[in-house]
């Protein structure tokens, strides 16, 4: 017999309202490559750490509040759920044969085109997946690392992967001062949509601050500290640059 897969979780959330859609049960995974200046859950980043949990164990506590969640579902995040793509699949595989609805809130970081293993591996998730949450940080590449500290390369691989595959997909995008407030960014970023016509919702994010406290508490710099909390005044600007340029994209 097979050993069960154990995940390394860092929380749960039993009545998620902001990860996918309805009322959601949220597994938070352990573990990220990126290091985003506005990260504000810098206690994920951490592989290996956290609480070892089976996909049972997962599903039992999910089913504790089942009836919250008819238009819901489950949302694994993170830090980056895709590094343990082996517990995902698992999991959502079981999910799936519950009917329960499927969503993974990632970046895509991990996702490696010219591998085939890891590539049937996303095609097996593609199976078991109703819908991506994909974090787009920033379109130019150069700018998204110096941001995160990945270059963006395989983000939009995978962007165009699972448009390739017909996934629905939402992205979600932070504006934050001084670094992605700009039109001119706002205006690569619709352009960039416009290639992917399984996306089926835009969420644009106004940084805040909510994160310093924890950086301070491990004893991390922060490194945007001074940088202001953006208005949503200017978030509600930037989604209409972005859907106004993938617009013209689109017209040509």
């Amino acid at each position: 017999m097979a050993a069960e897969i154990k995940g390394h979780i860092h929380s749960l959330e039993s009545f998620g309202t902001v990860d996918g859609p309805g009322v959601r049960f949220v597994v938070f995974l352990q573990g990220c490559p990126m290091r985003c200046k506005y990260c504000h859950n810098p206690d994920t980043w951490q592989p290996g750490l956290g609480t070892e949990m089976t996909t049972d164990e997962i599903l039992t506590q999910y089913a504790r509040n089942a009836s919250f969640y008819k238009r819901g579902g489950i949302t694994c995040t993170g830090g980056e759920p895709l590094l343990q793509m082996d517990f995902v699949l698992e999991l959502f595989r079981k999910a799936k044969a519950k009917g329960i609805h499927t969503c993974v809130d990632t970046s895509g970081i991990t996702f490696r085109a010219d591998d085939p293993t890891q590539l049937a591996r996303f095609d097996a998730l593609c199976e078991v997946t109703d819908l991506f949450l994909l974090d787009i940080k920033h379109a130019e590449s150069e700018a998204h690392k110096e941001l995160t500290g990945q270059c963006n390369d395989n983000i939009l691989a995978f962007a165009r992967y699972l448009a390739a595959k017909n996934q629905p997909m939402w992205v979600r995008h932070v504006v934050v001062p001084g670094i992605t407030d700009s039109e001119a960014e706002w205006t690569a970023l619709g352009t960039l949509l416009a290639e992917l016509p399984n996306v089926k919702a835009l969420e644009v994010l106004p940084y805040h601050t909510m994160g310093v406290a924890k950086y301070e508490k491990l004893g991390i710099d922060y490194p945007l500290q001074g940088v202001p909390a953006l208005d949503k005044k200017t978030a509600v600007r930037a989604r209409e640059v972005i859907l106004a340029a993938r617009k013209k994209a689109l017209n040509g």
